[in-house]
């Protein structure tokens, strides 16, 4: 499926997702809600779970964070993780409350003494930890050292993999996440060079719907051309939702993963048919079929779609009030606009279980 060489990293366990040692790049997301407000917590991990998230982060604020996540266990169906900053006891508390992972930053979450019990904790519970370092959080003496760049993101890490390692810890992973594009190439290239540690990937505080996604898919596709990643998270100013989404078309369009291709034409002057509510419901239509590995054409001219779109598995072309349904570039009929969607989901439904 993929011709992309990754690079071999030590594999991991989170909860029963395998990170790592030539394991499927997963998704990753954060709630957006407040964990303590359980029922919203649950509604969107429930939400995250549909679209195809694989392991999904909340923050840990305080002490009715703790006390909701032992809900939250008992209904997600995937690894849930904890983001702990600056109290390492709020780390402690999570484990207790049998979370599958954390993630602390090593500019904050204390002294060396403080990251050692949250290291042996989590040792006695056979979870994860990943050492999470974002670019606008690194240690004083390191930005007095080296300045905002690669090598004090880099060394940030390492400095908390040496504990973790001196403490016979090696359930690991790592981020190295700035808002700069250049930046966290440069970081997790200098990175995947030093150690062997499963990595997690993705752009920090990358933006908008838009201008986020273009952000992650430049850093994510970029890296993960070169092998490099194991895990990643699209991070948006935007519901989470949309997160998993961007990052499935980023992994699907490398052929790291199986799934739903949808491919549209952008119009030109022959389109007779609103093509941009076409194609969105179509894909709202077919999103209970994600994760079968079909191409879908949404073409906007019924004269060149079936031909411009022979590569796709199944498609539809608009024209005057009416259209055609295809497969394999070979036309199968004619049916009015306001079928043109059921015609095609019915004829998906069909051909699904041979697939």
């Amino acid at each position: 499926m993929q011709n992309i060489k990754r690079k071999q990293t030590r594999q991991i366990r989170l909860g029963q997702v395998l990170i790592g040692g030539g394991a499927p790049v997963s998704i990753q997301s954060m709630l957006s809600v407040p964990t303590r407000d359980v029922q919203a917590a649950l509604s969107q991990i429930q939400e995250l779970e549909q679209a195809g998230c694989q392991i999904i982060r909340f923050a840990v604020t305080g002490e009715e964070d703790l006390r909701a996540i032992k809900t939250l266990k008992q209904s997600a169906s995937v690894p849930l993780v904890a983001d702990i900053h600056f109290d390492y006891k709020l780390a402690l508390g999570a484990i207790a409350a049998g979370v599958d992972g954390l993630r602390i930053n090593p500019g904050n979450i204390g002294s060396r003494e403080k990251v050692e019990a949250v290291v042996k904790a989590a040792s006695q519970h056979d979870i994860p930890i990943r050492i999470g370092v974002n670019g606008g959080s690194l240690p004083q003496h390191l930005l007095q050292k080296y300045g905002l760049s690669a090598q004090a993101m880099v060394e940030a890490a390492l400095e908390h993999v040496r504990i973790l390692e001196d403490l016979n810890f090696e359930a690991i992973k790592i981020s190295v996440k700035a808002s700069s594009l250049p930046l966290t190439l440069e970081s997790y290239r200098a990175l995947s060079e030093r150690v062997t540690y499963p990595l997690h990937l993705g752009i920090t505080e990358a933006g908008t719907l838009l201008s986020g996604s273009v952000k992650s898919a430049m850093a994510l596709g970029i890296l993960l051309s070169e092998g490099i990643g194991d895990t990643i998270r699209v991070s948006l100013t935007a519901d989470p939702v949309r997160e998993v989404q961007v990052a499935r078309q980023i992994l699907q369009n490398l052929e790291l993963r199986k799934g739903l291709n949808i491919v549209s034409c952008p119009t030109c002057g022959r389109t007779r048919v609103n093509l941009f509510k076409l194609a969105d419901e179509v894909e709202k239509a077919l999103q209970k079929y994600s994760e079968l590995p079909l191409t879908i054409a949404v073409m906007g001219c019924a004269v060149n779609g079936p031909g411009e779109a022979r590569e796709a598995d199944f498609g539809i072309a608009g024209g005057q009030g009416e259209g055609l349904i295809f497969a394999r570039g070979e036309i199968i009929k004619k049916v009015p606009e306001n079928r043109l969607v059921a015609e095609l989901v019915k004829l998906v439904e069909e051909n699904a279980q041979s697939l």
